[in-house]
């Protein structure tokens, strides 16, 4: 364990001096704290994009059910593949011409100013859970490793995330998002490798899976898990292609940058779908028992497996490396989300209604609030995941569906459609949320899985596929039900009492105009490329020195071949930060 300290001390002095380093770029006005003031480049967009939809319950909650159920966990992450790319065809550089600095800004302009207040209150509760939830699972399985008191784990990440996050705000955010995509790259790759080589290969991993590899064990009813792949691709389109979500996008220096970062985020996300896996499916076969050894755990036990499989498998030094990886997807998730916050308080709920008279003249007060509000909502966010540590009965992947499809879902559904549907009363986004709780409260209490299996004559349910059903079920209510309620209000739209009508229109308007970045933009680009090319390479350095670890020759191997690969992408960077032109 002495070297996985060293690892992850050296990780967290790197993230730290992100921050610092780009605390100068975020420190010029709020739109460059709350989006680098829309200047940044397709590859550290495409990251930020990637690593926003990346938590640590990959390694940890959803690790745990590739464990037990095999191949079925990989749906989700489809969804989220086939998410980036509609984000490609359609969404991503939509989102980027809206011409705005924070998500609820373009509400306003699409819905109006009372729905703004109402969504800017509602979305800065949600990231309460959806953060604690990220950050809940990093503290189960960093608890595992440092055999730790979780809540005192909690409270420990959730400040240091809090530091960068308020310090550095967009720049650092999606700065740190670029190198901790690298990290996490670097993890997956090595642990994959390794794992197949142990388990004799692609077809015996498959072949030795326990209960069926492609279906899983207590499966009766496979037409089930299809559904639930089904089902999953409109949920994931819903819960990541919506008005609160495009600030994944509004931070790119142009239309075609944000196509290009979403065509990126779709590449990673869809190869990691399956690398990611790999070596919870190898444990399966090589560490049958390994939730054994985490019982303090309940039923999160097996999410530690990845854990397992590290100090098992791979070389000394690859736990601190695994551990760097989880922080950096959480501190991607968290960091966002109270950045996204801060944006959201400051522009929607302060500006306008408690700072009327100054509004446009101090820009610097203004900046100094949103770090506040950035701080406030991280000791928020480390409340909730501190409360969710609490819910034993849960598993991490469980806890992380429960949220996303019976809040997650009816609240962007408006978001989503009404980017595409442009005729509806100012009452219909807050009508279809109403609706869409209703939805999610009758299916898990009224029209449950059990009673739809009785209804048609289905026999008995395990209790993996009353999970999956209650999925498909609710996922189904708000594709079918709430999404249909929002269109249909379109039959009570009066033009003539629409006060936002004008506004509306120009939104619209503006969705299809491509925007182009200004002429001042090459000296942006090369800050980018050179700073960060500096962080990379010595990220580079720091893996290099991993390979004096004692450890076999092989290990050794792949700590130098991982750096040499993180050095070639940092060369490139600084070489293209001293070029003249620069590429689009």
């Amino acid at each position: 364990m002495f070297y996985d300290y060293i690892v992850i001390g050296l990780y967290f002095i790197l993230i730290l001096a992100i921050g610092i380093i780009f605390s100068r770029m975020a420190s010029k006005s709020t739109s460059d704290y709350f989006r680098g003031g829309g200047r940044m480049l397709w590859w550290m967009v495409g990251s930020s994009a990637f690593m926003a939809q990346f938590s640590a319950v990959t390694f940890t909650g959803a690790a745990g059910k590739a464990f037990t159920d095999g191949f079925a966990i990989v749906a989700v992450y489809i969804g989220n593949t086939f998410a980036f790319f509609c984000a490609w065809a359609f969404f991503a550089h939509r989102f980027r011409q809206m011409r705005v600095d924070t998500p609820t800004e373009a509400i306003k302009r699409r819905f109006g100013s009372q729905n703004e207040l109402f969504f800017a209150w509602a979305l800065i509760m949600f990231s309460f859970l959806n953060a604690g939830v990220w950050l809940n699972a990093l503290g189960v399985f960093t608890s595992a490793v440092f055999d730790a008191d979780i809540s005192i784990t909690i409270i420990a990440i959730g400040l240091t995330v809090l530091f960068v996050s308020v310090l550095s705000g967009a720049w650092g955010v999606v700065a740190s998002d670029f190198v901790q995509t690298l990290v996490v790259a670097v993890v997956s790759v090595a642990c994959a490798v390794v794992a197949l080589v142990k388990v004799g290969g692609p077809v015996k991993m498959i072949e030795n899976f326990p209960g069926g590899f492609l279906i899983g064990p207590n499966m009766n009813y496979p037409l089930i898990l299809f559904g639930t792949f089904i089902f999953f691709l409109p949920k994931q389109i819903i819960t990541m292609m919506n008005l609160h979500d495009s600030f994944r996008w509004l931070n790119a220096k142009d239309s075609f940058n944000a196509r290009k970062a979403a065509l990126l985020a779709m590449i990673l996300m869809g190869v990691g779908s399956i690398i990611w896996f790999i070596p919870p499916w190898a444990a399966a076969t090589l560490y049958p028992d390994a939730a054994a050894d985490y019982l303090q755990l309940g039923n999160k036990a097996a999410d530690a497996v990845y854990l397992v499989f590290a100090r098992n498998a791979m070389p000394i030094g690859t736990v601190g490396l695994l551990m760097a990886g989880l922080f950096a997807a959480t501190m991607s998730s968290m960091d966002s989300a109270l950045n996204k916050n801060a944006g959201i308080f400051v522009r929607s709920i302060y500006q306008p209604f408690l700072a009327k008279r100054n509004r446009h003249k101090c820009d610097d007060k203004l900046l100094k609030i949103s770090r506040l509000v950035s701080f406030v909502t991280g000791v928020g966010v480390i409340t909730a995941a501190l409360y969710f540590a609490s819910l034993k009965e849960l598993s991490l992947f469980e806890l992380m569906m429960s949220v996303s499809t019976m809040v997650q879902v009816p609240m962007m559904v408006p978001l989503v459609v009404g980017v595409i549907v442009k005729k509806t009363p100012q009452w219909a986004p807050w009508a279809t949320i109403v609706i869409g709780f209703f939805v999610s409260w009758f299916v898990m209490n009224v029209f449950t899985a059990d009673v739809f299996a009785s209804l048609f004559g289905i026999g008995l349910l395990t209790d993996r596929e009353i999970i999956d059903l209650n999925i498909i079920m609710i996922v189904g209510g708000h594709v079918f039900i709430t999404s249909s309620f929002f269109w249909a209000t379109s039959i009570f739209y009066n033009e003539a009492k629409d006060k936002n009508k004008l506004e509306t229109d120009r939104f619209f308007e503006d969705l299809e105009s491509p925007f182009s970045a200004d002429d001042q933009q090459d000296g942006v680009d090369s800050q980018q490329r050179n700073k960060l090319g500096n962080m990379v390479i010595t990220m580079s350095v720091g893996i290099l020195l991993m390979a004096l670890i004692p450890n076999p020759l092989w290990g050794r191997f792949i700590f130098a071949m991982c750096a040499l690969i993180i050095f070639g992408i940092g060369y490139l960077l600084k070489r293209s930060s001293k070029s003249k032109t620069y590429s689009r």
